[in-house]
């Protein structure tokens, strides 16, 4: 397993490594190109989202889910992490911003032997405070 953050923005073709296509995933979604974004995606895409048990089946109803989010929202990756080879995974870890608003997001993305994606699963961890009597061990930032 190797991580990287990306640095261009290759094509998606048969034979991609999923690596590359989560990176043009991310770069095509800030840039708000949907058709470029929708070439990143096999036909029968699945997005989850467990904290909200909400589904989406298809590319044209995915790509329109993000055409339609609310709001001026840009999402910056801070980490890729990508398994090459046959059923491939990667996970991103992104920065995003909506108005005023900034929270980390989590996605687990499962690629085809063409290098699209086939699954998303994304995750919305919400900030906390942290629990009283390790003030001694931890560092805060």
């Amino acid at each position: 397993m190797t991580s990287t953050t990306p640095e261009t923005e290759p094509s998606t073709s048969p034979g991609t490594d999923l690596r590359t296509t989560v990176e043009r995933f991310w770069a095509t979604a800030e840039e708000r190109d949907w058709t470029a974004f929708a070439e990143t995606l096999a036909e029968d895409v699945v997005y989850e989202l467990p904290q909200t048990r909400e589904r989406i089946r298809g590319r044209e109803r995915y790509v329109e889910f993000n055409r339609e989010y609310p709001g001026d929202w840009h999402a910056r990756v801070e980490r890729i992490v990508a398994e090459p080879g046959r059923g491939q995974q990667a996970v991103s870890w992104t920065h995003v911003t909506a108005g005023l608003e900034e929270m980390y997001a989590i996605t687990f993305f499962t690629g085809d032997e063409d290098g699209r994606i086939v699954a998303i699963t994304d995750f919305w961890p919400e900030p906390y405070e942290p629990p009283a009597g390790r003030e001694h061990l931890v560092e805060r930032y």
